[in-house]
């Protein structure tokens, strides 16, 4: 928080208006990338009440000591200068607004409201000498720094254990590394299954020696259903102030599906949601080795009731 502070005083600003404003409000936006490769650690599967309740926790712990990191920096710095009459001043933090929003709406939102530490020694603080920051966390996509970093992006589920990503740099192998640490205590890590998941576009769900346990845990996040991706991100939302990076992963291109998710995210109280990622409705088939046979495309079929392009 100190660092993200200082950022503001040492920043290049393109207008005076910018640098106005981020000097009258001073925000800033702490957030999270890595968070599959905790879960991975931890051996919790993304698609498990386990690891819903391990990102509301996870969150409450950093929402908790980033908003008394602010508090405590107000008392050493001062407040930013339009904080008389916010939303801090009058006592509130993120997970009051969830109060105002069911209030704003007339109907609660169905998201889990229970807490797990004592935030009044962070309202005295902010009471006693207000806050340094106007907003404090935001969870950004983070792709390109957590490939650098060598995590996985933001808050999402693996995109693949094995794929190809291209760049202004060129081409390079991204590798699920857990994966193959876990394969290795199973004695299964061999170019079988290397050939095997490569053939699979990096899912291992068909390869029949590798445990049901494994296949679990690492499932892409085109075989997780994106509900858990919105729960997970509703447990996040009550605690942050702004708002967080929350990609949409759909195998289907039925509008009701969209729509139903989409229609869970507002209902849960999430704040906004990023891309909409979709495989597309019509895919290659692909086969490798001696047996290969020509590729195949499926072709539209109008006689398909369930298909809503043609209604």
């Amino acid at each position: 928080i100190r660092m993200l502070d200082n950022v503001i005083e040492n920043n290049f600003y393109p207008t005076k208006e910018a640098k106005h404003a981020n000097l009258q409000h001073r925000p800033i936006g702490l957030g999270i990338m890595g968070y599959q490769d905790a879960l991975y650690k931890l051996d919790i599967p993304f698609a498990s009440q386990e690891n819903i309740d391990f990102a509301d926790r996870l969150m409450e712990k950093i929402a908790y000591y980033a908003i008394l990191a602010s508090a405590t920096l107000a008392k050493e710095r001062g407040s930013y200068k339009s904080y008389e009459g916010s939303s801090w001043d009058q006592g509130m933090l993120p997970y009051d607004s969830i109060e105002l929003l069911e209030n704003e709406r007339d109907e609660k939102i169905d998201v889990d409201k229970s807490m797990h530490m004592n935030w009044e020694p962070v309202k005295k603080v902010i009471k006693k000498h207000g806050i340094r920051n106007s907003h404090i966390m935001a969870i950004a996509p983070t792709a390109t720094i957590a490939n650098i970093a060598g995590v996985f992006p933001s808050t999402e589920p693996a995109y693949k254990n094995i794929y190809m990503k291209e760049n202004t740099s060129g081409n390079f192998i991204v590798i699920n590394k857990y994966l193959i640490d876990d394969l290795l205590q199973y004695n299964l890590w061999s170019k079988e299954t290397i050939d095997q998941i490569k053939t699979d576009d990096g899912s291992i769900q068909t390869i029949q020696n590798i445990p049901e346990k494994l296949k679990e845990k690492y499932k892409d996040v085109f075989e997780i259903d994106a509900r858990w991706i919105i729960k997970a991100a509703a447990r996040r939302t009550k605690w942050i102030d702004q708002s967080a990076s929350t990609n949409i992963f759909i195998k289907t291109s039925s509008g009701k599906v969209l729509h139903d998710l989409y229609m869970s995210a507002w209902k849960q109280g999430l704040k906004t949601t990023y891309y909409c990622r979709t495989l597309g409705a019509s895919q290659v088939s692909k086969t490798t080795g001696s047996s290969a046979q020509p590729a195949t495309k499926k072709a539209c079929n109008i006689t398909d009731g369930s298909c809503e392009a043609c209604q």
